[in-house]
């Protein structure tokens, strides 16, 4: 699936991710390809990507960790909004 992850002041991330873990405001939840459209209230928390690409620490933002495979990543929120269609996602972050 396609994600983006934006804030007001900048694009922190944009690609393809197999399945993406969300902090909800009912409690996390996982998005995987073709899930059913929704959208989605988020709480404080951290947003975890499985991606299909491997990243490079160097080029992501500051709050953004990649793990030592850079296939995982996870993204610090102060809350949000989701929508997700098509395979696509969309997170307007705090």
């Amino acid at each position: 699936m396609q994600v983006e992850i934006i804030t007001p002041e900048t694009k922190i991330f944009a690609g393809e991710a197999e399945a993406v873990q969300l902090p909800g405001i009912d409690g996390s939840f996982q998005v995987l390809n073709n899930h059913a459209p929704i959208i989605s209230a988020l709480k404080e928390g951290a947003v975890k990507l499985n991606l299909v690409n491997t990243v490079k620490a160097d080029k992501l933002h500051a709050s953004v960790v990649v793990d030592n495979s850079g296939k995982v990543m996870s993204i610090a929120i102060k809350g949000g909004v989701l929508e997700f269609q098509n395979n696509k996602m969309i997170v307007l972050a705090e």
